[in-house]
């Protein structure tokens, strides 16, 4: 497996496994069976509950265009230490942002934001100036 699906491989594990913190305060709050349905007045998530909510909804937003570029990477066969950088820096830098999302760290979290952004313009880069 390349490099770069093995850092898409990664983003989705990462990405399929931010629901768990939140879901687990859920229950801690309210309860497995409040957690289960849906009560008229659910108790509030901790605060870091929430910003973790919202990392995970970004995370997959940005999956939605990270996961076919890296596959027109592949299907094209333009897999170069350029592209896999880039994947490796997105990886990375979604760890950052989930992890400064949730733990309030404002700056940190724009920055990671930014610069995950700007490694999928170096993927599409590569995509456009390979033909």
């Amino acid at each position: 497996m390349s490099a770069e699906l093995s850092f898409l491989t990664y983003t989705i594990v990462l990405t399929i496994f931010l629901w768990v913190p939140y879901i687990l305060n859920l229950i801690s709050v309210g309860g497995l069976i409040n957690a289960v349905s849906y009560p008229e007045n659910p108790a509030p998530l901790a605060g870091w509950a929430l910003r973790l909510k919202a990392a995970h909804y970004n995370a997959v937003e940005n999956l939605v265009a990270f996961a076919p570029l890296v596959i027109i990477v592949e299907i094209s066969g333009i897999s170069s230490g350029a592209t896999a950088l880039c994947c490796a820096v997105y990886f990375i830098t979604r760890i950052v942002h989930a992890l400064s999302y949730t733990f309030a760290i404002p700056w940190l979290r724009t920055i990671s934001f930014a610069i995950s952004f700007f490694a999928m313009l170096g993927i599409v880069y590569q995509i456009l100036t390979a033909f």
